[in-house]
């Protein structure tokens, strides 16, 4: 059963590391891209979170979204790097001092500095088992909705594939009466010149011209693909690119279809197939 390459899911956990927030978000792409946006306290686990998304995602782009809210118990409180401090406030003065109009340093910006609030150390391989179990839940939603989707995705090309099954009979069908009348047409227009041509050469003539418009090869073509696309679509491997190959080999016969045409009915059934293979198009993009 295919699967869809668009879904979103998000999950949030309190955990004795903080609050962790993650969002999951695929769209189709030609190939398996995954683009984490993890803050600085988990960048160290961008590896492992790779590792799982490509285990149970193998096409399309994947952004993952997480972020870290630290919350500490009423017994730890924040410290400040006093050293670190005093540099500033140092710094600060010697500024000052060079005559420049600059203005003397707030306490908001001592505090905003990077390193001058300290905080009490979170467990690196506890905050990694919260993140990956957090992680496998959204993923796991979005699976999900993936395999639900690609359900509906499949039922709508397997529609069109009906439809177009049915096109193909009904020009098979009209096929021997549109060559007759075509080839009586043309003998109508040769009656004037048929005394001064050679029978014999004039019928050659006409198999020729009438070999050359036949579509039997198309319309069989045709069948044989939309029968490789309902045999793809009941397959469990990765069909999305194979679905996209089809589309393009259907697309080429509809077109040598109507280009061969010398009937309203063949022209206008062209034209059907290829509104009916632009639409199975349309929902094969979004097929892993």
């Amino acid at each position: 059963m295919p699967n869809s390459m668009t879904a979103f899911a998000q999950a949030r956990n309190d955990t004795e590391c903080g609050e962790i927030s993650c969002e999951l978000r695929t769209v189709n792409h030609r190939y398996l891209e995954i683009n984490p946006r993890l803050p600085e306290e988990l960048r160290q686990f961008e590896p492992a979170i790779r590792d799982l998304l490509a285990k149970r995602i193998k096409r399309g782009r994947v952004d993952c979204t997480m972020r870290l809210q630290p919350q500490f118990a009423d017994s730890q409180q924040l410290g400040v790097n006093d050293a670190l401090v005093e540099a500033l406030i140092s710094l600060d003065s010697d500024v000052r001092q060079l005559g420049r109009d600059v203005g003397p340093i707030r306490v908001v910006d001592i505090l905003r500095w990077p390193g001058v609030i300290e905080t009490p150390q979170i467990d690196s391989e506890q905050l990694q088992t919260a993140v990956i179990d957090l992680v496998s839940n959204a993923l796991q939603d979005v699976v999900d909705t993936r395999t639900r989707e690609g359900a509906r995705l499949a039922d709508l090309v397997l529609e069109r594939v009906t439809a177009a099954r049915a096109l193909v009979k009904r020009v098979k069908e009209l096929l021997p009466g549109i060559n007759e009348t075509f080839r009586q047409r043309l003998q109508e227009r040769l009656s004037e010149v048929l005394e001064q041509l050679d029978p014999s050469r004039v019928e050659q003539e006409i198999v020729l011209f009438l070999q050359k418009i036949d579509v039997s090869e198309e319309l069989d073509r045709l069948e044989i693909h939309l029968d490789e696309v309902q045999s793809v679509l009941s397959g469990k491997q990765l069909i999305g690119r194979r679905l996209d190959f089809l589309m393009q080999e259907l697309h080429r016969e509809a077109n040598t279809l109507g280009a061969k045409s010398v009937d309203t009915e063949l022209t206008q059934a062209s034209v059907e197939l290829k509104v009916l293979i632009e639409q199975m198009r349309e929902q094969v993009q979004n097929i892993e």
